[in-house]
């Protein structure tokens, strides 16, 4: 008897090992967490939460602003970051553990003369449960709460313009970004935030004069490289199109958006190898959408005109 209750119990101590460590697996993630200027961040806490295994681990970031999680097993992982004198950041992501995962690039806000206690933490959180659930009108109030309560909470202000720019209120959500604007006269991402709600407003004149206050090196949103890019290519401003492509291919070389673009623009300027190369780069990545079909359709022309040529 007292074997099989030694037995037992040796089984529950593996079961509950195993349970505490239920992330393991044979993936691996890494990142970089930086300030708004793109400086790196040493010392954030990263605390990663895998919800199939319902366990987790934290670590930090080093000198160069980067973190790594080895061993780790697939699937969802609830991701928070947090450092002294910053709002904190959580965010959940989809990690393969076959495959190479993309580095995840974080910002954080820095925030002078706010204390940020329990409570505020837990605002934001709500407020950025709500946003992620699409529940953009009461995370507004949550957020302009947070902002009542405590003036240096200004911060959140972009939060605010977030949720009206979600809900096309683009009007409002200038109004809100200003609001960190002139607390923070060189934030070059609520220039470029500003810069999106006239390029929603297609006023493109409006958001170009916003877009071009930025350093293109301050600039790490692709979809903001992206849609800067699309707008010098619709104003036939070729050259300066293709530098907003080029800076965006250093961050993210597998977009399929930025490399159809790239090729287009070579095309436009009669840049032909250049073009081949974007649209192979392309077929590469994306061999079956409809867009693909007019990638092979280039690339027949380019490589026909080529050969009458020669």
């Amino acid at each position: 008897m007292r074997k099989t209750v030694f037995i037992m119990a040796l089984l529950l101590i593996a079961f509950s090992m195993g349970w505490a460590q239920g992330y393991k697996g044979q993936g691996r993630a890494s990142g970089l967490v930086t300030d708004e200027e793109g400086r790196p961040l040493e010392g954030v806490i990263v605390r990663l939460f895998s919800v199939k295994g319902q366990s987790g681990f934290e670590t930090k970031t080093d000198g160069q602003g980067e973190w790594k999680a080895l061993y780790i097993r697939g699937g969802g992982w609830n991701i928070d970051f947090e450092k002294d004198g910053y709002i904190p950041k959580k965010i959940s992501v989809e990690l393969k553990e076959s495959n190479r995962n993309k580095p995840i690039e974080i910002s954080l806000i820095k925030v002078e003369g706010l204390l940020i206690t329990e409570e505020l933490k837990k605002g934001i959180e709500t407020g950025n449960n709500l946003f992620n659930e699409m529940k953009y009108e009461e995370a507004a109030r949550v957020f302009e709460t947070l902002v009542a309560d405590d003036p240096n909470a200004y911060i959140l202000n972009k939060n605010i313009g977030n949720c009206y720019f979600e809900l096309q209120k683009y009007d409002l959500a200038e109004q809100y970004y200003l609001k960190v604007l002139d607390k923070e006269p060189d934030n070059a991402e609520i220039m470029m935030l500003i810069g999106n709600t006239y390029s929603n407003r297609c006023d493109q004149a409006k958001a170009m004069e916003w877009y071009g206050k930025i350093d293109i090196e301050k600039i790490t949103d692709v979809t903001a490289l992206f849609n800067i890019a699309n707008s010098l290519f619709s104003q036939a401003n070729y050259e300066e199109a293709l530098k907003y492509c080029r800076r965006a291919l250093e961050i993210e070389p597998d977009s399929t958006d930025i490399l159809y673009l790239t090729g287009l623009i070579d095309l436009n300027t009669g840049n032909k190898p250049e073009a081949v190369s974007a649209f192979e780069r392309y077929l590469k990545l994306d061999a079956e959408s409809d867009r693909a079909g007019q990638v092979r359709n280039f690339l027949e022309f380019l490589k026909k005109s080529t050969r009458s040529r020669s």
